[in-house]
């Protein structure tokens, strides 16, 4: 009996192990799921200008968590779930702390286009300054590898600063292949420079430094306003932003006491470009009551558009929710002013 006794402890042990490890084990992937709709406003404040009207903007966001054993199997049998590698998440050689870094400086963009473009259309003064280009990431093949951090800024190229990102683009992408070039780079708060040389980007007949890079942007005003995003990261709330800060610098009354969702980047010329997850979007935003959602209408030829993924999934899940696609944040003035 004490033979069996031990013989069923150990059993129940080992039961109990293999139990915890289907739960908890972390695997190399992440699962992308419908995560929720949270009013804008509640992140968002213009001084001197609170919306006292009915009606809210949404912040409509995609959940990603670590996969396990047991939510990889799970999301067979949830519809608008994917299975993503983490690879295809944060990108090569990328870690989960560079990857929060770079989605904080997507959104910092974001934050800088949309009160920009919001300001030129409520006619206040706003001068937008380009401040250098932030590293996302420095491909394999580049002379910089190793030398360049996810984070650091290239304020100058060749001892010269350009005031758009078109400039700094032209800059380190002209020439031949070798061309040598000097950064300014400012790293952890210091100025350095960094001498290199171009490479072949990818399988184009381009050449530039080999890195990912996005805008670093500050928007002079008098007018004060502060988004605090917290923990969302990523462009694609930039349509949306837009909007509230436009309503509340304005004073309009373009909700009417809707519920209005969307997702969509903002440019500085007040255009929307696409964004990934928007399935999952349109199905967090039917949850929350929206009443409308606005959606990017550029379309890649062979690929689907944002558009045609949100209408499809707006039928599959028997939403009554409108689903508007917009190639610029006057299209969806428009729209609110002509269905208020």
């Amino acid at each position: 009996m004490r033979k069996n006794n031990k013989k069923k402890i150990f059993g129940g042990i080992l039961a109990a192990i293999v139990i915890l490890l289907f739960m908890l084990l972390p695997l190399p992937y992440y699962i992308e799921s419908p995560g929720g709709a949270e009013n804008i406003s509640h992140f968002i404040k213009v001084d001197g200008h609170r919306l006292k009207k009915r009606g809210q903007y949404q912040l409509v966001y995609v959940q990603m968590q670590r996969a396990t054993p047991f939510t990889y199997v799970m999301h067979f049998f949830k519809p608008h779930t994917d299975v993503l590698s983490a690879s295809e998440v944060m990108g090569t050689d990328t870690n989960y702390q560079e990857y929060s870094r770079i989605q904080k400086y997507y959104m910092d963009s974001a934050v800088a286009n949309a009160k920009y473009v919001a300001l030129q259309k409520s006619h206040y003064p706003a001068r937008l300054v380009y401040q250098g280009i932030y590293v996302m990431q420095v491909q394999k093949n580049s002379s910089f590898k190793g030398r360049l951090a996810v984070g650091d800024v290239v304020e100058k190229v060749d001892g010269k600063q350009y005031t758009t990102a078109a400039g700094y683009q032209k800059a380190v992408n002209r020439g031949h292949h070798g061309r040598k070039l000097t950064l300014t780079v400012l790293h952890q708060g210091k100025e350095k420079q960094l001498t290199g040389h171009t490479v072949k980007l990818g399988n184009s007949k381009r050449y530039g430094i080999g890195i990912i890079m996005s805008d670093r942007l500050k928007v002079k005003t008098p007018v004060k306003i502060t988004a605090n995003m917290e923990a969302i990261g990523g462009p694609s709330a930039g349509l949306m932003m837009t909007l509230q800060m436009y309503e509340q610098l304005g004073k309009h009354n373009l909700l009417q006491g809707r519920k209005v969702g969307g997702t969509g980047t903002i440019a500085p010329d007040g255009s929307v470009g696409e964004i990934g997850g928007v399935d999952k979007k349109v199905v967090s935003c039917a949850r929350s009551g929206c009443q409308i959602f606005f959606v990017p209408e550029e379309h890649y030829p062979g690929e689907k558009s944002n558009y045609e993924v949100a209408q499809k999934t707006a039928k599959e899940i028997h939403t009554k929710m409108k689903i508007v696609p917009v190639k610029s944040v006057d299209d969806a003035i428009a729209y609110l002013k002509k269905t208020a």
